[in-house]
């Protein structure tokens, strides 16, 4: 199963990124759809990968972007709504559900079979929380194309590496004050390595054992949000007094502040989210998966001293030292 040509909305974030690298260095030329071209640079540089100005919620520009491809991969997810209501808001509707309902007529329109689907793990129709419900609903959608189009589906735990809004958000907080509440500190969690993540995408996309299959993305171990965090502390030399809030009144207090900032670190439908432990049993893993252990990642891009010896190795290497 021969690809050339993919198609790879929500390319230019975190996930997208490293997706479009690994698809580069095979030779498949990655076209990008993206609404603002100047914020991708990072991107542009990669042999093989185009940026194209597109509003992907235009089913007509939606429609342009296909003919000459061989596969779409989708990874569009938005983590906040300021529309808060049952079952979800207009803006978990548009990026989950709606967005995935037009990619499906568009490649149905179009003849293009192939496509990958980001969802999360635990999404469902009946999740506690309108990111897992819309999430559950897009899948949904995904899979009643099942048949008509060569669908894979993966559904990854919290993803980490560098640059990610995770461990890096906790670091940042930590920076900040010496006391540090927290909401949620006993939800769990088994967090996957970006790379990890990547590969699987590009290996799974020329398998055609994968077609119809569902794997979630799991690290090799769970830890609580509370060990994350103290982990977190470590790394960045920093002696921090934790509060853990539980997820209770205060917790959602805290959520409720902060969903009011500009760019929102926690909001009260993250904490609905942890009422469901982010974990896995092993049963839909991918095949022959082997992931990356946080602790052989995360100093990395956290530690100081960890980061001065990458430095130091870096350039040793450019020097031929």
């Amino acid at each position: 199963m021969e690809l050339e040509n993919v198609l790879l909305i929500g390319g230019s974030g975190f996930v997208g990124g490293w997706i479009a690298s690994r698809l580069s260095e095979r030779g498949v030329r990655v076209t990008i759809p993206t609404r603002r071209r100047e914020n991708t640079k990072k991107l542009i540089m990669l042999p093989t990968v185009s940026m194209v100005e597109a509003n992907v919620h235009d089913p007509q520009a939606l429609a342009d972007l296909l003919p000459g491809q061989d596969a779409v991969i989708n990874l569009v997810g938005v983590l906040h709504d300021s529309d808060s209501r049952l079952p979800y808001g207009k803006g978990f509707a548009a990026a989950h559900v709606e967005l995935p309902r037009k990619i499906v007529a568009a490649m149905r329109q179009s003849g293009v079979r192939r496509l990958l689907h980001m969802s999360a793990l635990r999404a469902s129709l009946d999740a506690p929380s309108e990111y897992l419900r819309s999430k559950g609903d897009g899948e949904a959608v995904i899979r009643s194309a099942m048949g008509e189009l060569d669908v894979t589906v993966f559904r990854p735990s919290v993803i980490f590496g560098p640059d990610d809004a995770f461990l890096n958000l906790f670091a940042k907080l930590i920076k900040l004050s010496p006391v540090l509440p927290l909401g949620g500190g006993q939800a769990r969690f088994q967090p996957v390595f970006v790379g990890d993540v990547a590969g699987v995408f590009a290996d799974s996309l020329t398998d055609r054992t994968t077609i119809g299959q569902t794997y979630e993305l799991c690290g090799p171990r769970i830890y609580t949000l509370r060990e994350l965090v103290d982990y977190t502390a470590h790394l960045v030399g920093k002696q921090r007094r934790i509060i853990d809030l539980g997820t209770g009144g205060w917790a959602y207090l805290q959520a409720g502040l902060m969903w009011l900032l500009p760019n929102p670190p926690l909001s009260p439908d993250n904490l609905r989210s942890m009422e469901v432990d982010s974990v896995s049993d092993g049963s839909h893993d991918y095949p022959g998966w082997r992931p990356t252990p946080l602790e052989a990642v995360a100093p990395t891009y956290l530690s100081p001293d960890e980061m001065v010896q990458l430095r130091l190795d870096r350039y040793r290497y450019r020097a031929g030292r």
